[in-house]
């Protein structure tokens, strides 16, 4: 890659771009925890997305540093580890005590775990560019399972007819960015940067077809459903579950309905109680 060379001016451009469609890119879920931390509650948001791009953007600053001369994807990576950390931190700050045990694991795992091995086999290569060779083949893979990723998403909006979890800006923005780091790849002569984006760019124009083709379609009616968790708080040894959806509401006015029944039905009660006494005393009398 040519980074800040003048050898190849297109590709210092196309990086260029490349960086500040990426910058933005990772900057479109600020909103989302700007209400994660006013609310103090992830909302049920779930935090794989936000592990999976910290160890993405991890392994291309390694893939970067290892092939030299690529000073525009070490910037932008670096911006992406820190912010997709910050992401992360306040997901775990603010998430119930299941998700963070899951978040936790998740991030032993991934960006521990596997990261450190990928890590310990590149540095165990003795040849420098079979170390480039072995991680860009790996980030190649790992890219391509990232744009794969959005399928969940497009078939929810196919089955409900609503582009309510698509915004039309950031599947533009991600078009955008797979065709400019694909220029940028291209001009490099770097086929690990360079192939991914294409299915990036097919899943992209794919997203922004849906969205043209749904957005004026009524959204079909999904049933409501409780959640797949269940939550479980423990106050005093007393456990206190979510109530299901489908409990009838009693307004006002048929709990005094009710009340009045109750009472009445007492009264009645207490009434047949005190006259048994009576009657069993005028049957002595008479027998008497």
């Amino acid at each position: 890659m040519a980074g800040l060379s003048l050898d190849h001016p297109w590709a210092f451009t196309f990086g260029i771009l490349g960086n500040i469609i990426s910058f933005m890119v990772y900057l479109a879920p600020l909103p989302t925890f700007y209400r994660v931390y006013r609310g103090k509650s992830t909302e049920g948001f779930q935090s794989v997305p936000y592990v999976v791009a910290l160890f993405s953007a991890m392994l291309w600053v390694l893939y970067a540093f290892l092939k030299t001369d690529a000073f525009l994807l070490i910037t932008i990576n670096s911006f992406g580890c820190v912010i997709e950390s910050v992401y992360v931190v306040l997901y775990f700050t603010y998430a119930p005590k299941l998700a963070k045990i899951l978040t936790a694991k998740l991030v032993l795992v991934l960006n521990v775990g596997m990261f450190g091995s990928i890590l310990l086999l590149t540095l165990l290569l003795p040849d420098g560019l079979k170390r480039v060779r072995v991680l860009g083949w790996i980030c190649m893979c790992f890219s391509v399972s990232v744009f794969v990723a959005p399928l969940s998403i497009i078939r929810l909006v196919i089955r409900t007819k609503s582009v309510e979890f698509m915004p039309f800006m950031l599947s533009f923005f991600l078009t955008l960015s797979s065709i400019v780091w694909f220029a940028y790849g291209c001009l490099t002569k770097d086929k690990f940067v360079a192939l991914p984006n294409v299915l990036g760019f097919a899943f992209g124009l794919l997203q922004m077809g849906l969205y043209l083709a749904f957005k004026c379609m009524k959204p079909t009616a999904v049933e409501p459903r409780l959640p797949e968790h269940i939550i479980s708080i423990s106050m005093l040894g007393v456990e206190v579950y979510p109530i299901d959806w489908k409990t009838p509401e009693v307004n006002d006015e048929e709990k005094a309905e009710n009340g009045d029944r109750k009472e009445a039905d007492t009264g009645e009660e207490k009434v047949e109680g005190m006259a048994a006494p009576h009657e069993e005393n005028e049957v002595n009398h008479v027998d008497v």
